[in-house]
């Protein structure tokens, strides 16, 4: 049995050092897969917490919107009286209405864009421990040069 040479301890047999190397990489993907379902559980409070604003708030503004409507609908009618039917006065307040909605429609789009569900950081980390090879983010085996 080969001595260590900075203690005089015997040295550990190679399918052990094996052993525990393996070992380690199994605990080390069992430690990003428990890392990968907290990203996950975040990401999916966030994209719940989203969800649950812009509906109550999308409920909120359709109800307010279709008040306005009217009373501006009416406004209209009113100042532009004797030029302007009823029916006139509502398609232009609907115009109106349809562009401001497609903007804020939009910007909550956008905002959904910001963030994603994936943990892509330790889906890399991962494939980085099993294989012992940095990985650019998309970009598997198969389409490496």
């Amino acid at each position: 049995m080969p001595a260590d040479l900075k203690n005089g301890a015997p040295a550990a047999p190679v399918t052990e050092l094996l052993k525990g190397i393996v070992n380690d990489v199994g605990e080390l993907v069992r430690q990003e897969l428990r890392f990968a379902r907290k990203e996950i559980a975040s990401d999916l409070r966030k994209t719940s917490a989203a969800t649950t604003n812009l509906a109550i708030g999308g409920v909120v503004v359709l109800v307010g919107t279709i008040l306005l409507a009217h009373s501006l609908a009416f406004l209209l009618h009113w100042a532009a009286s004797p030029h302007l039917p009823m029916w006139g006065c509502y398609g232009i307040v609907s115009l109106v209405l349809l562009g401001v909605g497609g903007a804020v429609a939009y910007a909550g789009y956008t905002k959904f864009q910001t963030f994603t569900p994936i943990p892509d950081k330790t889906i890399a980390t991962i494939q980085e421990n099993v294989t012992g090879v940095p990985q650019p983010l998309g970009l598997s085996n198969s389409d490496r040069p």
